[in-house]
């Protein structure tokens, strides 16, 4: 997932936090999470303030009270170190949901994808990835197996704000 919509201008890049449409973003998109029967029980956050702050929008809005691992390394990683983190992802957690930047969130996403999935959400996915997108994966392996073109995308969705 991408973060939702954050102020242009802060003291630094990562300290932008995010603005009210980017907070309606957010809860739209933790509601249609919820809607879809998407409960991750592991999530992974970049330590910038707005990814930090999409997380806390969205998960009141879904009602869920997972507590968040800060990854410092997702802030500016490309795609394949970003997905080195999520390697590092515990075996017993069966659904994870991690909020990262553009352009490696939306660069792994497509990354990821096998080219059996939904179609039409993989159309939406690889148009372009706004701020508070989101692609939904099925995977059933192991995180630390996880590679390039091993996921089957299920879903994709823009908050909307």
């Amino acid at each position: 997932m991408r973060h939702a919509k954050a102020e242009q201008v802060a003291a630094s890049d990562v300290e932008r936090p995010l603005v009210e449409r980017g907070r309606a973003q957010a809860a739209d998109a933790g509601r249609w999470l919820l809607d879809v029967g998407v409960r991750p029980d592991h999530v992974l956050v970049s330590s910038a303030v707005r990814t930090r702050e999409t997380w806390e929008v969205l998960a009141r809005a879904a009602g869920w009270s997972v507590e968040a691992d800060l990854e410092t390394a997702l802030y500016a990683a490309g795609p394949e170190a970003a997905l080195d983190v999520v390697r590092q992802v515990p075996a017993e957690a069966r659904s994870l949901l991690v909020i990262g930047h553009n352009p490696t969130v939306g660069y792994l996403a497509q990354l990821l994808s096998d080219g059996t999935g939904d179609e039409a959400a993989t159309s939406e996915m690889t148009g372009g990835y706004p701020t508070c997108a989101l692609t939904v994966f099925e995977y059933d392996g192991e995180w630390a197996d996880l590679d390039l073109g091993s996921a089957r995308v299920a879903a994709f969705h823009v908050g909307r704000g």
